[in-house]
Order: C-alpha cells, then sequence, then structure tokens
C-alpha cells in the first residue's frame, strides 16, 4: 500500500479514537454508563425523563395527518426486512465457513437499546425499535456483503463511490493487474487479523 495513504489510514483510525474518547465524556455528561450492554441511568435522570415524556394521547392527538397515512408505508418494509435478514443469515452460515471467513455478529448491529429511555412513549419506543432494526440491518448485511466482496473482487471501483463500507479503503487500486495477482490471497487471509 502506498505509503501516504498509509499514513492517511492512520491519522483516521487517531480520529475514531479521539471520537471516542469525545462520545465517553458525552455519556459522563449525560449522565449514564454501559456496563455488560446494560445502560444505567442515575435515578434524578430516569425521574426528569419521565417528567418529560409526552403521554400517548397527546402523542396521538398531536400527530400530524401525513405522518399517520404514510405509517402502513412505512411500517411494510419489515416483511422484506424479515426475509434479507433470514436469507443472508442463511447465507453467511453456508459459505462463510467454506470460504473461512470468520462470521458477521448480528448482535453487533442490529441493537435494541431506546426502549431504556424514559422519555420515550410506547409509540415512539415503536418506531426507534423498527428503526433500530432497519438501520442495523443494513449495516449487517453491508458488512457481509464487504466481506463477501474482499474475498473474491477486493478491486476498488474506478469512478468514487458515496459511503464504501469498512473493508474498502483495503482494496486494491482500479487497474492495477499485478497487485491483483500478487495480492489476492494476503487479502483473503487478513480476516484471521480479526
Amino acid at each position: 500500500m502506498d505509503q501516504n495513504i498509509s499514513n492517511l489510514l492512520g491519522k483516521i483510525r487517531e480520529l475514531e479514537n479521539e471520537l471516542e474518547e469525545e462520545l465517553a465524556k458525552k455519556r459522563e455528561e449525560l449522565r449514564f454508563s454501559i456496563h455488560d450492554r446494560r445502560i444505567r441511568f442515575e435515578r434524578e435522570i430516569v425521574k426528569e425523563h419521565r417528567r418529560l415524556k409526552t403521554s400517548l394521547i397527546a402523542y396521538i392527538a398531536e400527530a400530524e395527518l401525513k405522518h399517520i397515512l404514510v405509517a402502513p408505508v412505512v411500517y411494510s418494509l419489515i416483511f422484506p426486512f424479515l426475509l434479507l435478514d433470514l436469507f443472508v443469515t442463511c447465507y453467511q452460515a453456508i459459505c462463510f465457513p467454506v470460504y473461512g471467513i470468520p462470521k458477521v455478529r448480528r448482535r453487533e448491529y442490529i441493537v435494541f437499546d431506546r426502549h431504556h429511555l424514559a422519555y420515550l412513549n410506547l409509540i415512539e419506543k415503536i418506531n426507534c425499535a423498527y428503526c433500530s432494526y432497519g438501520n442495523g440491518l443494513v449495516a449487517y448485511v453491508r458488512e457481509i456483503a464487504g466481506r463477501t466482496e474482499q474475498y473474491w473482487c477486493p478491486i476498488k471501483h474506478a469512478s468514487r463511490i458515496l459511503g464504501g463500507h469498512s473493508r474498502y479503503r483495503r482494496f486494491l487500486d482500479y487497474g492495477d493487474a499485478q497487485s491483483y495477482h500478487d495480492s489476492l490471497e494476503r487479502l483473503r487471509g487478513e480476516f484471521d487479523k480479526e
């Protein structure tokens, strides 16, 4: 890999660590902690959250008609989401062991923790669970697809792509045939480092 690109990747990792430190400070400021995947708020914070919760009746009464009308369309996506989840989970369960690719841990991508927020009413909690599932599922599928691509075709595109997956930056340059032939097996073996 080009030294300049390697240096830039190092800076990105440093920034990611710095971001995590800032997020930890924010958690302290908001007075909650996470222990063994359990979220704990201080008692007075929970009381304040409950005080700020919008009642179910007020929430429904204040809802805009357009939001109510499109809700069935939004929630109809649950069916393709569930099918996608089933098929991709089966795909990785069958194929990844054959290729020697480590499986993606679903629970690291699909996270349900917003139900701990006392300032959300039942409908808001359901909405948050739905969004957590949809976005978590997309991230989970993306990681499975990224690992598959790393194994079979770890080549960057000629054109810039928006929002490339986490593995994309390791891929080989477009048009670098020699690196492809020299590095494909090495890239396939990089899963061992995880």
